[in-house]
């Protein structure tokens, strides 16, 4: 009868029944259900009435060992509320607040009870208010049962997998006591949803270890793993989230699989499939899917739907009766078709009232079998009842209805009829086809146009009567027929901490939450604008932790939220988070050594907790009892700020154990195990005490350094060194890694083995001997870890010299220790550290070579993060060198300060640098006196080139000596020099004046090349010179030559086109000489009229636009130490008529203003026109020459003269004989001017040829008229 029980439930039995279409028959199996219940009688087992006999003996009164602790918190604290007690069986613990009852089901969110091995804890989320917490431990007999200690050894983590992969999750579980009788049971949950054996996972219990596996992960298997270990004592259980990303897609950008493929209201050749939307963060949007199914067996996949389907639901129609199909799902975007989807569930298109139709049926409960008849009488079937529109679209409609009762025996089909309101006649829809299912699609309708529907059932017996009418149904869009709309957007995202990978992420739901699937979480790395998605099935729940984030990183987040129609809008981004652990209580601290002992007090040491809590330390609370003990009792009632402490009044000869707990401003952490007995007896051995604090640092894959410190008990005699020994976790003998004691408090341990995990001891030693041995330390697996940072040195931009450290485990609780040769940097004079966020620098303020040696830094709050850095003298001297760049940096040149002589003998010095920024300056020094801008030194700059230069325009006797440029650019600076004294002074000194005399000599008419002769063919003796023609003539009148003085020459006149220039010539002169110039005896100041100037050996006046009043005389004076001289001109009659005559002559003789080119090339058969512009007063006259020769003028040459000003040159169809040189002469009657233009003709189909510009031969014919006119002017 047991076992009968235990195969077939009550509710699978109820459940069977309800199948029955007859009421009467249902009626009468609810009868033999409570009779068969009543017959259920099931005898105790001897077995386990033995057990229960054994546990009543061990049974013991509930005992509280740790009693509640009274907190004063900050408001909106999140508090712990901490016991312990014992017991056996496992006692009952029931918390109170103010005498009521706290049950966490009824506020999860603010309480929460946990109990781990005795200890239990109340959590008070964001405590605000005062109240009195009490705890009550009923004492309780009744029930005796078996206790388990259950214990998660090696558990599975946060795991991450792409769709596609095997995948096994393992749990070791040690279970105490292990009986074989009463063994606990393993399950498996997704999602709090039991995992059973199947096609996709399998299931593992045995020797200790639980595993869950995975033979083809899909986004399906996403979810939170939790593994409970179910025994007489209770449930315990271990949970982790698995994450399964997308498998790559089979065309670029394609959407991920759907997902959660189920099949509904399947009947005989109908079934509702639906699915869920995959995430499409880093794709385009989905525009639809496609269904496909397939017979089970076979493996061909038939596509059920020709378009895609828009919403994550789709009915399928066709299929067989009786067969068995499974199916799956596309997603289609712009970019292509996803894979498909984990298939369904198989599932029969079978009548889920179809049962087996037989006069009779066995029903076989329990060891009864009864036969039941269902009647018979039934021939013509009732008509269908609650007909009804279950889902509308624009273009079909499907409808529902429930089949008749009764319904006799043989299969049923049915028949469907519409009409349009208004028509009044009906339509049969499936004339054709048999409808076996409960549901048809209506397609063929008219959009917008109300329809009404019914139908009738039939068998072979005949049709029935037609059901009831339907209400008046419009085709339309199926998300305004069942206002499915898509859900608003979440509200508001708040990320808060949680461990050093993980952020806890929370949102406000929306405000349509319409029939939702879940969300969808993504995250950014700040400021990079890429979005990842966290999870990949959608989860139904307003928090979710989202792990795999770099620590350190800073972090934003955003919630959407998705049901069957799509996705929201995404909500707004969370503010930004960095990744760090959530603060906590510190952890415990460890490894207590007694460091000191006189026979009344105990000096102590210990390490600090590993993990801080996220915030710093803020001390330590002792407890102390003296053994077999057990109270424990409070040492100090203050915090302890150091890891050393002493204890006072003590009993002698007594043996006490401690334990330490360490405090944050979160709270208390546990305390630690309790130490071993130490007995407090006066120590007076002549060997030292044990060094203390041992520190494992700078761990990688051969080598870590371990660091110490020193006993506080020294012996009989000072410290003179330390042992450090060693040996593997698993083995005996130790092993001394250096063979003479080190005098320092560090040592660095090498030739590990990478992967082995040692263990270490220190020994202190002295004359007397070697002394106690440290603890020992915990286990430390020798291998660098992933992505470790080392010290690096740089040079900042203002050229400090640093060295560096980035930590990205680092939190805000973390302190960066900066030291040399592993002793703590205290020195502020020698050194400045700076730490921002995870990142600090150790500046060096004055550098120099008593700051080589060995630098190490360390992070408090990681997993022993840590490095060190050997600065030697070669890293020394590459930083000094960089810094002192830094700090004086030099503008790089491309030449050195040089000079150079122009053309009127001006000097220009110039230099030049690579770049110069446009906020550069620069200045010019001469020997040791820096010059300005002025007249006398030109000074300029091209930023653009680089070059900077001054021009000398008096280049004299007085300015030999050193030249200096120097440039600064920002912090840039640099400097150049040229010395000119003596013979290298002579020497540009010479040069200048050669240059400026000879500029001064081509002023007025000169000789570009002196009279020489040649003989001709002719045997013609020829003299010739050149001569060039200018502007200005210069006239040197020696009627009017007189000579006063011994360097100032006799006044000359000079026309210009601007008027007349006096000059006198001296061997040197200069502004700053004491000179006057005087007309009519007064005295002449420089204006617009009458300008005063000079040069380096020559002084002069210029008359601008002369005129009857300028006639008179003219002196000019100068004036010495002893006297002065003068020189005079008298500018009248003769003298002025012939002045005059000459400056109108300058401005009216013939000449060309423009317009010829020099070179003209043209390709023959083209016509060529040469037009200029000429002037005179009177009007010139023009004569035109080919190579020099008068030009003959007929059809092919054409000339004219327009205007008197316009001349132009028309040759027609040019042939290459009419290449060479075409000259103008303009000239009246006070002289002309010669152009020359060179013609080259060229050939169709010919390169273009180039024309060299050749002098022109016409410097006899100048010189001839110039001459001329001199004579005609005499």
């Amino acid at each position: 009868m047991a076992n009968l029980l235990s195969t077939r439930t009550p509710r699978s039995f109820s459940t069977e029944i309800d199948l029955l279409s007859s009421r009467s028959v249902r009626n009468l199996h609810k009868s033999l259900h409570l009779l068969a219940l009543n017959l259920i009688q099931v005898p105790l087992c001897p077995t386990l009435q033995s057990i229960h006999a054994v546990e009543e003996k061990i049974s013991r009164a509930p005992e509280i060992l740790v009693r509640l602790r009274s907190h004063t918190v900050w408001e909106k604290m999140s508090v712990r509320l901490c016991f312990t007690v014992q017991g056996f069986p496992s006692p009952v613990v029931q918390w109170y607040k103010n005498e009521e009852l706290i049950t966490p089901a009824s506020d999860p969110a603010k309480y929460t009870v946990e109990n781990k091995y005795g200890v239990h804890v109340l959590h008070i989320n964001r405590y605000t208010n005062v109240f009195i917490f009490s705890c009550i431990v009923p004492l309780s007999y009744d029930v005796c049962f078996t206790h388990f200690d259950v214990q998660f050894l090696e558990k599975f983590g946060v795991t991450f997998a792409t769709e596609g992969e095997t995948l096994t999750l393992k749990c070791s579980v040690l279970v105490t006591p292990e009986l074989k009788r009463l063994r606990p049971r393993a399950e498996w949950y997704r999602d709090d949803v039991l995992i059973k054996d199947s096609k996709w996972t399998k299931l593992y219990f045995g020797e200790g270890q639980a595993a869950l596996s995975f033979t083809h992960l899909n986004k399906d298997d996403e979810g939170l793993y939790t593994l409970r270990m179910v025994t007489k004592g209770g449930v315990n259980e271990y949970s982790a989230f698995l994450f399964v990303r997308d498998a790559d897609a089979l065309i670029a950008g394609a959407p991920g699989a759907p997902m959660d493929v189920k099949c509904h209201d399947a009947n005989r050749d109908y079934v509702i499939v639906t699915w869920k939307p995959p995430n499409i963060t880093t794709q385009n949007p989905v525009i639809g899917y496609f269904v496909d199914k397939c017979e089970v067996g076979l493996e061909n996949w038939v596509q059920c739907n020709d378009a895609p389907v828009k919403i994550c639901k789709y009915p399928v129609t066709g299929l067989c009766e009786g067969r068995s199909y499974i199916f799956r799902v596309r997603a289609v975007n712009s970019a292509g078709i996803s894979r498909p989807s984990r298939v369904s569930e198989p599932v029969a298109a079978l009548d889920p009232f179809d049962l087996e139709r037989t006069q009779s049926k066995l029903i076989h409960c329990f060891p009864l079998a009864m036969l039941i008849t269902l009647p018979g009488d039934i021939q013509i079937p009732g008509p269908p009842t609650n007909v009804h529109a279950s889902e509308i679209s624009k273009t079909y409609v499907v409808l529902s209805w429930d089949p008749p009762v009764p319904r006799g025996r043989e299969p049923l089909t049915y028949f469907i009829e519409k009409s349009m309101v208004g028509s009044g006649s009906w339509q049969r829809v499936n004339a054709q086809v048999a409808v076996k299912s409960p549901r048809y699609a209506v397609f063929d309708l008219a959009e917008g146009k109300p329809y009404v529907f019914r139908v009738l059932s039939a068998n072979k017996h005949g049709i029935s009567d037609p059901s009831e009418i339907t209400e008046p149904i419009q085709p339309q869009d199926t998300v305004v027929a069942k206002k499915l709309i898509v859900p608003s957007a979440p509200g508001r995202v708040v990320a808060t901490r949680n461990t050093k990978t993980s952020v806890v992420v929370q949102w406000d739901k929306p405000k349509h939450e319409e029939n939702l699937y879940g969300y969808y979480i993504d995250y950014s790395v700040v400021g990079s604008n890429q979005w990842e998605p966290a999870n990949h099935k959608p989860i139904n729940y307003s928090r979710f932790v989202v792990h795999g984030l770099e620590t350190g990183e800073q972090y934003i987040f955003r919630v959407k939220a998705v049901n069957a129609v799509g996705f929201s809008e995404n909500s707004q981004e969370s503010e930004a988070i960095k990744v760090q652990a959530a603060l906590t209580c510190p952890s415990y601290p460890h490894g207590i050594t007694l460091l000191n002992c006189d026979g009344h007090s105990m000096t102590l040491g210990w390490k600090a907790p590993k993990y801080s809590g996220g915030s710093p330390i803020l001390g330590y609370y002792i407890d102390k009892r003296e053994a077999n003990h057990k109270n424990w009792h409070e040492v100090n009632s203050s915090l302890i700020c150091r890891t050393i402490y002493t204890v006072e009044d003590l009993t002698e000869d007594a043996f006490y154990e401690f334990k330490i707990a360490a405090a944050n401003v979160v709270g208390i952490g546990h305390p630690s195990d309790p130490s071993e007995h130490f007995k407090c007896k006066a120590w007076t051995m002549p060997e030292p005490g044990p060094a203390y604090d041992l520190t494992v640092c700078e761990v990688r894959n051969t080598s870590l350094v371990l660091l110490w410190k020193a006993p506080v008990y020294e012996g009989k005699s000072p410290i003179t060194g330390y042992l450090v020994d060693y040996k593997e976790v698993d083995a005996e003998d130790w092993i001394t890694a250096n063979e003479k004691p080190t005098s320092h408090h560090y040592f660095k341990v090498t030739d590990l083995h990478q992967g082995h995990t040692y263990v270490f001891k220190v020994r202190a030693v002295n004359d007397a001997g070697v002394g106690k041995s440290s603890e020992i330390s915990e286990p430390v697996f020798v291998e660098a870890s992933p992505g470790t940072k080392e010290i690096f040195s740089g040079v900042d931009e203002e050229g400090n010299i640093y060295l560096g450290f980035e930590c990205k485990e680092a939190t805000d609780a973390s302190h960066f220790q900066w030291g040399k040769s592993y002793e703590e940097i205290e020195d502020s004079d020698k050194f400045k550290i700076q730490t921002e966020g995870d990142h600090s620098k150790l500046y060096f303020k004055n550098p120099d070579k008593s700051d080589l040696g060995t630098y190490c830094i360390s992070v408090s709050d990681t997993d022993g993060v840590s490095s060190s850095f050997i600065l030697d003298e070669e890293e020394f001297e590459r930083l000094m060198t960089l810094s002192n760049e830094i700090k004086n940096p030099t503008i790089p040149l491309k030449s050195e300060l040089a000079y150079e002589v122009l053309d009127k003998g001006e000097v220009r010095f110039w230099i030049q640098a690579e770049s110069l920024s446009p906020n550069s300056t620069y200045r010019f020094v001469i020997n040791d006196k820096e010059v300005e801008n002025g007249h006398r030194h030109k000074i300029s700059c091209d930023h653009s080139n680089g070059i900077i230069e001054m021009v000398m325009d008096k280049f004299t006797i007085d300015n030999e000596g050193t030249y200096t440029v120097q440039i600064q650019d920002g912090k840039a600076k640099n400097q150049s020099s040229l010395v000119l004294i003596g013979d290298a002074f002579k020497t540009v000194l010479a040069e200048s004046e050669l240059q400026r005399k000879e500029f001064l000599r081509k002023q007025g008419p000169h000789f570009s090349e002196f009279l020489y002769w040649e003989v001709t063919e002719e045997c013609e003796v020829l003299l010739a010179c050149k001569f060039p023609v200018h502007f200005t003539i210069c006239l040197d009148l020696h009627i009017f030559h007189f000579t006063i003085g011994k360097t100032a020459s006799p006044l000359k006149i000079l026309c210009t086109e601007e008027g007349i220039r006096l000059q006198c010539f001296l061997k040197y002169y200069n502004e700053e000489m004491k000179v006057t110039w005087s007309h009519r005896e007064s005295k002449i100041s420089s204006g617009e009229k009458m300008k005063i100037g000079g040069g380096d050996d020559v002084a002069w006046l210029q008359i601008t636009e002369p005129t009857e009043k300028d006639k008179g005389n003219y002196t000019f004076e100068i004036f010495g130490d002893k006297g002065s001289f003068k020189r005079t001109l008298d500018l009248s009659g003769q003298a002025l008529n012939l002045t005059l005559f000459f400056f109108f002559k300058l401005l009216d003789r013939g000449k060309v203003i423009g317009g010829l080119p020099d070179v003209v090339t043209i390709m023959d058969g083209k016509t060529l026109n040469l037009t200029c512009t000429v002037f005179g007063n009177p009007d010139p006259e023009v004569v035109w020459f080919k190579n020099d020769k008068t030009l003959e003028l007929n059809e092919h040459y054409l000339v004219s003269l327009e205007q008197g000003k316009y001349a132009s040159l028309t040759i027609k169809g040019v042939t290459s004989e009419d290449s060479g040189k075409y000259s103008i002469y303009v000239k009246n009657k006070y002289g002309g001017e010669t152009v020359d233009v060179t013609v080259s003709v060229y050939r169709h189909g010919e390169k273009i040829p180039e024309v060299n510009k050749g002098k022109k031969p016409n410097a006899c014919q100048k010189f001839l008229w110039a001459m001329a006119d001199c004579i005609s002017l005499q």
